[in-house]
């Protein structure tokens, strides 16, 4: 393979899922996909063969775009070298079939413990006999085994029919997505092939609610709690409203220490608070009636099964607002203004289309981001739907270092480094898109498209 940068190469990255999926570039009629193995130049220079050798390299010879394209192609090779790893431990457990032997073998090999060495043999078996499609995205790079074991632990407790399905869809959401957001996909797609599994998985998990104490080093301790998603995000969000109003009056404690501070006077009795706190599970209306049983989705966390959408939604606490979206695409087109508390409208729109803070791998709920002007306020940006997106206060901030600029036009965020690099994540979806309905039997119309991917 031979690498080139410079006016030749291709400076487009845009991840898919959420986003629109790219197929790696080619440079002289040859994938990036492949593995590396002839000669490869970066920035007219020629990196040795053997690209294991990189340490020969004159690293400050080369200028910033340079090392991000080797940072990127490592990676790549990072997955390909853990495909072969999961292979041959696969093989190693079938020729042994004693599963103990095969951890106690696999452990001592990689130096690790017997429990990550069965983490090892159960991922390197699952993916091997039931998600091909995974295992040939690892294998070309576009994945790293850490992403890889989202989509096997979320589905492995499919049948063998939805582990096929679930890796046939899932397919074309990897290249280019984070690990959370691959997660997502993947569990949004679990419930959606087997609602009634999902709902028992979730229950049997919800009797297993518990509290922890773990100790740690210098004086110190973990309190760990096991919670529903949606009472986690509560009891969370009315702490950091607590702790963010104690900020605001000028306190010199770090925000996490305040919300610690907070936790621990609640629960001691030293402090009393009314503050209520709001959470957004967003249910599609045929879920809601019955006729369907497509995954809710809960505000910072992501798909959750039909039955416990439908179980939060019944909530008397539940405040009803309607979001109108476009049948097609399940973008949001509108959303109505009956609350028992009006919002700032238009602060609300942003948050409820964009979900989270929109740059790639950031996975911080839109709650907690600030809407931001894509053309700044002191150029005329103007305080418009299509302008305003929502990013996390470390994003936005980024937005105004040299060499960065953020453009949003009200469906695609562009982001450009001070690499000149672009990448292009897309707004999600809200809902999973409704097909139009099926022709009458005696009509000759056309096969209707595919309406898309659903909105994870």
């Amino acid at each position: 393979m031979r690498l080139v940068l410079g006016p030749e190469s291709s400076h487009e990255h845009e991840p898919d899922g959420e986003y629109e999926p790219v197929s790696p570039p080619e440079v002289n009629g040859e994938s990036d996909g492949e593995s590396l193995g002839e000669d490869v130049f970066l920035a007219g220079q020629r990196v040795p063969e053997d690209v294991l050798r990189l340490d020969d390299v004159e690293w400050a010879e080369f200028d910033a775009d340079a090392l991000v394209e080797v940072a990127k192609l490592s990676q790549r090779l990072i997955g390909q070298v853990q495909a072969v790893q999961l292979k041959v431990i696969a093989e190693l457990r079938k020729r042994r079939g004693n599963e103990r032997e095969t951890a106690d073998e696999v452990g001592l090999a990689l130096a690790v413990g017997h429990h990550q060495a069965d983490r090892q043999i159960e991922l390197a078996t699952q993916i091997t006999r039931r998600f091909p499609r995974l295992l040939a995205a690892l294998e070309r790079g576009d994945v790293d085994a850490t992403k890889a074991a989202k989509v096997v632990e979320t589905g492995a407790l499919l049948s063998d029919e939805h582990a096929d399905q679930l890796d046939a869809e899932m397919e074309s959401l990897l290249a280019g997505r984070d690990g959370a957001s691959i997660q997502r996909s993947a569990r949004y797609r679990v419930d959606k092939l087997d609602p009634e599994g999902a709902a028992e998985r979730v229950r049997r998990c919800r009797e297993d609610r518990r509290l922890e104490l773990r100790f740690a080093e210098n004086g110190m301790a973990d309190l760990c709690a096991y919670l529903p998603a949606e009472t986690a995000t509560a009891i969370y969000g009315r702490i950091d409203a607590i702790a963010k109003s104690d900020k605001a009056r000028r306190d010199e404690r770090s925000l996490d220490a305040i919300r610690a501070d907070v936790l621990t006077e609640l629960l001691l009795g030293k402090r009393q608070s009314y503050r209520h706190v709001r959470i957004q599970v967003t249910v599609p209306v045929t879920t809601l009636l019955g006729s369907r049983d497509l995954p809710g989705d809960l505000e910072g966390y992501g798909p959750v099964p039909a039955d416990i959408a439908r179980e939060m939604a019944a909530d008397p606490r539940c405040t009803w607002r309607r979001l109108l979206t476009d049948p097609s695409t399940g973008q949001l087109l509108e959303m109505g203004r009956r609350r028992y508390k009006p919002p700032a409208q238009l602060g609300d729109y942003v948050r409820a289309r964009d979900q989270r803070c929109l740059v790639p791998g950031c996975n911080r709920p839109a709650r907690w981001c600030d809407t931001d002007h894509s053309v700044e306020w002191h150029r005329q940006g103007t305080t418009d739907a299509k302008l305003l997106t929502c990013l996390c206060r470390r994003h936005h901030r980024l937005k105004d270092r040299p060499g960065w600029h953020f453009e949003f036009n009200g469906e695609t965020l562009t982001i450009t480094t001070p690499t000149g690099r672009k990448y292009r994540p897309r707004v999600p979806r809200i809902a999973e898109p409704e097909p139009e309905p099926p022709p009458e039997p005696d009509t000759e119309s056309p096969v209707l498209p595919d309406p898309g991917p659903p909105p994870f």
